[in-house]
């Protein structure tokens, strides 16, 4: 009697882990993400002796996230940077934004020395750019891009983790030719990084597992 107990208990125990898990698996497939923080434009991607500030901002990203299992997912997010001039160049103010489909890799469950709250999260994709100067500037640009980055995710609940993202995008351009070369003043044909901090959402659920 005592052993059919035990055998009792250790099932129960079992379909618990399974139910959960699977329950997991579900809670976990959509993630909403919104991060804030500041880009570094490459000076090339400006015309000849103009070029923004090291540090500008601010940068906006939001995105949508599909995990298909555990490791990979994919997801499309937006972002917004603001570029300005240096202090010894004319004044010029740029709206970057972007459109990136990305391939989302979850590496975590394989490092063993991480934290349980914390993952790291890989991301690439193709997508499109458009570069808009403030102020009158007749200089629009748009091109496609790729890009690439890492966040690092620390779960506060179930539900909800911040997170830091560092990431490169490169432009499929090149700089335009301006004669005089002031008319290209607000134009950027190039490559950036940046740096955000910010809340990833489960929309469905659990937030540390698939």
């Amino acid at each position: 009697m005592k052993s059919t107990s035990q055998i009792l208990i250790v099932l129960i125990i079992l379909l618990s882990t399974v139910f959960n898990l699977s329950a997991q698996r579900v809670n976990n497939r959509w993630k909403a993400q919104i991060g804030v923080g500041v880009n570094r434009p490459f000076w090339n991607g400006f015309v000849e002796d103009l070029y923004a500030n090291d540090i500008n901002g601010p940068t906006v990203n939001l995105g949508l996230q599909y995990m298909f299992s555990e490791r990979l997912g994919a997801k499309l997010d937006y972002g917004f940077n603001r570029m300005k001039n240096a202090d010894e160049v004319p004044d010029f103010k740029i709206n970057y934004s972007r459109i990136n489909a990305q391939i989302v890799y979850d590496p975590s469950n394989d490092i063993g020395f991480l934290p349980n709250r914390l993952r790291i999260v890989l991301h690439a994709g193709p997508g499109y750019s458009i570069a808009k100067p403030l102020g009158g500037l007749q200089t629009d640009q748009s091109y496609l891009n790729i890009m690439g980055g890492t966040e690092f995710h620390y779960g506060l609940s179930d539900t909800l983790s911040v997170f830091l993202d560092v990431a490169y995008v490169h432009g499929f351009t090149s700089v335009d030719d301006y004669s005089p070369t002031i008319a290209g003043l607000g134009a950027f044909n190039g490559n950036l990084v940046y740096a955000t901090i910010g809340v990833s959402i489960s929309l469905s659920g659990c937030y540390t597992c698939n």
